[in-house]
């Protein structure tokens, strides 16, 4: 068994603090983007480097903005209500996945109107580096110490600060979950497949893979279990219908 004692601050110079957690974002973002240029030269994706540098700007603001709004409106409206000003202290953590999401597909959806582009050009490869970014993402959230799993004696078990007893470090668990969507996606970067596989396939995979992460993972104590799941259940499950019909779509088109 572990106890959790890093520190969060990677850096401190007087009042500005570096963090791990913003450190982590940066990597995730700078390695889509490197993917993408990398796609890009082998004739895969349809932008140039120039075009790319573009995307990423407005997939950065989308996805940090909806992220940020999504948990605060949805999973701590409350605290937020009494305490506006935290809003803006993403480096604390509290960014949610899903509405990363939604900023993502509203920011690539205006990028492509803009440029008049098929919306899956672009989805179908920006998906396939994801499962990295987010792998970043979660390791920032377990050095912040946030997100922590149920009571456990597994002998990989960790003590977390402020949290009672051992638990389950979900945020590892769902590092893995996504390095194994990328494991799925890499081989399929150069395959001819309908438009919108790729991305509804992660979709699906996503949402599905992190429901079932979320039975070890320590539901928010300001929502506990709805119906004996948890918040983040239910918004997969949604999640993954919307991708099932969507994917099964995408294939009648082929």
């Amino acid at each position: 068994m572990y106890v959790h004692n890093l520190t969060p601050i990677l850096l401190k110079l007087g009042p500005l603090e570096i963090r791990y957690y913003g450190l982590m974002y940066v990597l995730g973002f700078l390695f889509v983007y490197f993917v993408l240029n990398y796609f890009s030269k082998k004739k895969l994706f349809p932008l140039s480097k120039e075009d790319i540098a573009d995307l990423m700007s407005y997939l950065i603001v989308g996805i940090i903005v909806f992220a940020r709004l999504f948990y605060v409106f949805v999973y701590n409206f409350s605290y937020y209500f009494s305490e506006p000003l935290k809003i803006f202290a993403i480096w604390e953590g509290g960014l949610s996945f899903h509405g990363g999401l939604i900023g993502a597909v509203l920011a690539a959806l205006y990028y492509c109107k803009k440029k008049n582009l098929n919306f899956y050009d672009l989805a179908d490869f920006v998906v396939i580096p994801l499962g990295v970014a987010l792998f970043f993402g979660r390791i920032g959230n377990f050095i912040n110490g946030e997100l922590y799993g149920r009571i456990t004696n597994v002998p990989w078990a960790v003590k977390f600060p402020g949290a009672e007893g051992f638990r389950h470090p979900s945020q590892l668990y769902e590092a893995g979950k996504n390095l194994i969507i990328f494991a799925v996606q890499w081989p399929l970067k150069d395959k001819s497949l309908p438009k919108g596989f790729r991305f509804w396939l992660f979709v699906l995979m996503y949402s599905s893979m992190r429901f079932a992460v979320e039975f070890f993972r320590e539901p928010d104590t300001q929502i506990g279990f709805i119906f004996g799941f948890t918040l983040g259940q239910w918004i997969n499950v949604v999640m993954f219908a919307i991708g099932l019909v969507f994917f099964v779509r995408v294939n009648r088109k082929k």
